[in-house]
């Protein structure tokens, strides 16, 4: 992949009535990405660090993925249509077959950034987007200034 690219973060996950927001973005811009309930929480969880009892999706990825010699490099935020994003996930695989080899895999925004999250890899956004997305910093302020005002959030799946 030859775009530019800019780090971002998870910043927030909050739960709303279809679903979850994630707010990703650093300290010049946040933008937001709404996800399915259970990748939501996932990523709420997984940020975390909070141990379940029985693995859930993504961690069975990521147990896959160990037991493959393989991890998560990086994550691409690369493209948005319509207000549907897309990502690229960059796995690096190291085992006594392949010195070294790189996979780029087509995944859900949201799937992409669990797998980070899970295995502490970076996230980041093509300048593209980046450029084109909306500012949300104000917003996530203003919902983080009221806290203490948002129902709690539902025990993962």
């Amino acid at each position: 992949m030859n775009k530019l690219v800019v780090p971002v973060e998870v910043r927030s996950v909050l739960p709303l009535n279809t679903g979850r927001a994630v707010f990703l973005g650093n300290e010049e811009k946040v933008f937001v990405i709404y996800v399915d309930e259970t990748v939501g929480a996932s990523i709420s969880v997984l940020m975390k660090g909070v141990p379940r009892e029985r693995p859930m999706t993504h961690d069975l990825m990521c147990h896959l993925m160990t037991a493959l010699g393989a991890k998560v490099d990086r994550v691409i935020i690369n493209e948005v249509k319509s207000e549907t994003y897309f990502a690229r996930l960059i796995v690096s695989c190291q085992n006594e077959l392949f010195e070294r080899k790189i996979i780029e895999l087509d995944g859900r925004p949201s799937d992409c950034v669990a797998l980070a999250v899970a295995q502490g890899a970076p996230i980041y956004v093509a300048k593209e987007v980046w450029d084109e997305v909306e500012d949300r910093s104000e917003v996530l302020r203003q919902i983080q200034e009221n806290e203490g005002n948002l129902p709690p959030e539902p025990p993962p799946g």
